[in-house]
């Protein structure tokens, strides 16, 4: 069982997080995985952004991820960072491919704020919404929930209070999808991203109780 996280129970079945099947894209020369931690040590020019305001397309940072099709789920995770450079990052993500995925994380800043934030990129085109936060912040809980095609971001700063970050539509993230963790570093820096407390649960982000859906 050393190579497994348990996850969670769900409809009388365990789910697990099995690090033997969890899946590299662009694999960092520095990590660890084991039952209950995951490092990862960023290399330097890492990134992911698509086209919108910079213009420029980066699309080189190492994601480790688990494969489902499950249409209503959550999925929690806590990061601790020792990021110090402008622009270091860490958090979850649902890659799927180079023009459609999502992100939740802290980007530093300077030594005075740090942005808490998230990409959503969809067909090419990246989505950033962020809020500044105090730079000495080196720990956030996140939570990613799936319901059908539409996903929900959400932080806490100690696990149990998560606030809404996020709520988006993916068009390409109606099927089987991939999602898990991401660290990396823009610029000519390096820092070491851990994840623990990992957790797969029934869907947290609860059906609308308010106005009915329009009739299609």
């Amino acid at each position: 069982m050393d190579d497994i996280i348990i996850l969670s129970i769900k409809r009388g079945i365990i789910m697990t997080f099995d690090v033997n099947k969890l899946q590299w894209i662009r694999e960092p020369e520095d990590y660890m995985l084991s039952a209950d931690k995951i490092e990862i040590i960023t290399e330097p020019h890492t990134d992911l952004w698509q086209r919108t305001y910079y213009h420029f397309r980066n699309d080189n940072a190492p994601v480790l991820q688990m494969e489902t099709d499950e249409k209503y789920f959550s999925f929690t995770v806590k990061t601790d960072f020792e990021s110090k450079h402008r622009f270091d990052q860490c958090g979850i993500v649902m890659y799927l491919d180079s023009d459609n995925w999502l992100k939740g994380s802290i980007e530093y800043e300077n030594e005075s704020f740090q942005h808490l934030g998230s990409v959503v990129t969809n067909n090419g085109y990246s989505d950033w919404a962020t809020t500044e936060i105090d730079a000495n912040i080196k720990s956030m809980w996140y939570r990613f929930s799936r319901r059908e095609d539409d996903y929900c971001i959400e932080c806490s700063e100690d696990g149990i209070t998560f606030k809404q970050m996020r709520i988006c539509h993916m068009w390409n993230g109606n099927g089987t999808i991939r999602f898990g963790v991401y660290a990396c570093s823009p610029e000519d820096s390096s820092f070491k991203a851990t994840f623990t407390n990992m957790e797969i649960t029934e869907c947290k982000w609860l059906a609308h109780d308010g106005q009915q859906p329009d009739l299609e």
